[in-house]
């Protein structure tokens, strides 16, 4: 029992427990091109808090690891069997009640742990930080956490060396031999505009990739995705010391 995993612990143990911060990992679940698991956000949302709340527990962090969301926004692959959407509409709704309950109980410190690209919670928690001026409210892609070119060799953001080597090194029994995987060649928008990233539009995931992986998988390796594993859980880790610890009133130098 890891009294800092929610799903782990019990009341005996939370019921007069300090709770400095509250993180609330958020995955998806879709395809990830042939060789990875439709888990695949899942499985890192859980394996990235549980580990950075480790760093963090054992620094003397007093935090608090709730379920991971396994839905998140896919409505660029409404065409992709099985790929599951939750609206924006919705997660936002599922998020003004988890905030209700951690604003009521008195957590005040909430971060939300993302792990798919497809969710973007800011609008959200603008909203819902005058909802509840008490909460001190957080979010965080822990794929943006590290220059991944440190890491791997090809670039990409969907089922790609970087992902791949991460699920080969934490659940190595659900991926495909790598000469099974589609090659995760992005087609690019014809339009310059959008290709400088200054002009946005949703990706549709049938048209732009023919196994619906975005960067180049043939590279990856488990020893790869351990070094990533250990570097950004340690850099989360010692995030959340600093949110547990600071004062919402002085952050500012």
């Amino acid at each position: 029992m890891r009294p800092y995993i929610l799903a782990e612990t019990n009341w005996k143990h939370i019921k007069d427990a300090q709770i400095d911060l509250a993180v609330l990992p958020w995955g998806a679940t879709e395809a990830h091109n042939y060789h990875m698991p439709y888990g695949t956000d899942v499985y890192e949302a859980d394996h990235i808090a549980a580990q950075s709340a480790k760093v963090a527990w054992e620094q003397g962090a007093k935090l608090v690891v709730l379920p991971t969301i396994p839905f998140g926004v896919n409505t660029g692959q409404a065409d992709i069997t099985l790929d599951i959407n939750l609206n924006p509409s919705t997660q936002a709704a599922i998020l003004a009640d988890i905030i209700t309950v951690l604003d009521r109980q008195g957590i005040r410190k909430l971060i939300i742990l993302n792990s798919h690209g497809g969710n973007d919670f800011k609008t959200m928690l603008r909203e819902l930080g005058l909802r509840f001026p008490a909460m001190f409210l957080s979010t965080c892609n822990w794929f943006q956490a590290l220059d991944k070119s440190l890491y791997f060799d090809n670039e990409g953001d969907h089922a790609d060396e970087m992902e791949t080597s991460l699920i080969m090194h934490l659940e190595p029994s659900l991926v495909l031999p790598l000469n099974e995987a589609g090659d995760g060649k992005e087609r690019k928008m014809k339009m310059k505009a959008f290709a400088e990233k200054w002009v946005w539009t949703e990706r549709k995931w049938s048209q732009i990739s023919a196994d619906t992986g975005v960067g180049n998988p043939y590279n990856a390796t488990k020893e790869k995705g351990e070094k990533y594993f250990k570097a950004v859980t340690e850099k989360i880790g010692n995030l959340f010391v600093e949110l547990a610890a600071c004062d919402p009133t002085n952050l500012y130098e």
